[in-house]
């Protein structure tokens, strides 16, 4: 668990890249990632490689992506939870991206099209660009643990980790619009704000990193 937080705190956003390929050898460990995933997760996953053309786009440069040639696509059948899925899974590859040494960054609208491929009643959800940082990205300043849950003195270790662990996840324009409650015994729950962007894909995201951080086994999903 410390090896994840440690990944958790390393991984910031990062939208400039260098000219360099992914290696075969880790091209295949996200591959294969991204297949696990998207069995667990009933969803559609695909990473391109060398296509240097979907942020190559207006609204890429305006995004200030520089030389991403690489990036992930997440997919699924159309359902009430899909944006919250892609959050949750997209954010388990992007951890696993940190740990083989890449850089990612999630982007909702500053991208061109992708090379993605839809099947029927499917929907391409965000992408996240992937490749080597020229930089390591730097942490932005977030809200208290105070602000986002109802984490007093009381509150278990474990819930202040998730907390802590939610806390440094990537949310639309740094928003944290998410909260968690400790409920009776070892119950969580987890809301999405109401006003902002791509709120769904950021509760799933932040759901991961409170898994990760506080424990699966130390508690369920209210």
């Amino acid at each position: 668990m410390s090896d994840m937080m440690e990944l958790i705190r390393a991984r910031h956003s990062v939208r400039q890249y260098l000219s360099k390929a992914i290696p075969g050898e880790l091209r295949r460990e996200l591959d294969a990632c991204a297949e696990a995933l998207n069995r667990e997760g009933g969803l559609h996953i695909q990473i391109f490689y060398d296509e240097p053309v979907c942020f190559n786009s207006r609204m890429a440069h305006y995004g200030r992506f520089e030389n991403c040639e690489n990036y992930i696509a997440l997919i699924g059948k159309r359902a009430d939870d899909l944006e919250e899925r892609c959050g949750y899974y997209g954010e388990k590859l992007v951890l696993k991206a940190q740990e083989l040494g890449l850089n990612t960054c999630w982007a909702a609208l500053t991208h061109g099209k992708s090379a993605a491929n839809l099947g029927p009643d499917e929907r391409e959800v965000i992408l996240i660009a992937l490749g080597y940082g020229k930089t390591q990205g730097v942490p932005h300043r977030g809200k208290s643990a105070q602000a986002v849950s109802n984490a007093g003195e009381s509150a278990p270790a474990w819930f202040h980790n998730g907390v802590e662990a939610a806390l440094l996840a990537p949310t639309a324009v740094n928003q944290q619009k998410f909260r968690f409650e400790l409920l009776d015994g070892n119950r969580v729950s987890a809301k999405a704000g109401l006003i902002g962007s791509c709120l769904k894909i950021d509760l799933g995201i932040v759901k991961c990193h409170f898994e990760l951080g506080a424990g699966r086994d130390n508690f369920t999903w209210a």
